[in-house]
């Protein structure tokens, strides 16, 4: 399962891939808007976003290209490890 997370905190953005690993996904996490943000983010099977710690701008372009691409969108206020934990507990079939 592919995974892409926005917004999130920098220093964090190795622990968020490790968990996805752990929960066997692959993720792409962009923590802060560098270039167009459109073109990066593809189409995932899961996209997630830290409404926290991202800008509006930021939401509304992962909003358009979720209902462009027809994949889901999670929003998650809180950019902790624990909160993308217990997004990917519920979104995917790990025991």
């Amino acid at each position: 399962m592919s995974v892409v997370i926005i917004g999130g905190n920098e220093r964090m953005k190795r622990q968020y891939e490790e968990i996805c690993e752990d929960y066997g996904c692959t993720a792409k996490v962009y923590t802060k808007e560098k270039g167009a943000i459109k073109k990066k983010i593809g189409t995932p099977d899961l996209l997630i976003c830290f409404t926290t710690t991202v800008s509006h701008k930021m939401v509304n372009v992962a909003k358009q290209e979720s209902k462009r691409g027809g994949f889901p969108i999670e929003h998650c206020h809180s950019s902790s490890g624990s909160a993308l934990a217990e997004v990917l507990k519920a979104r995917t079939r790990f025991v």
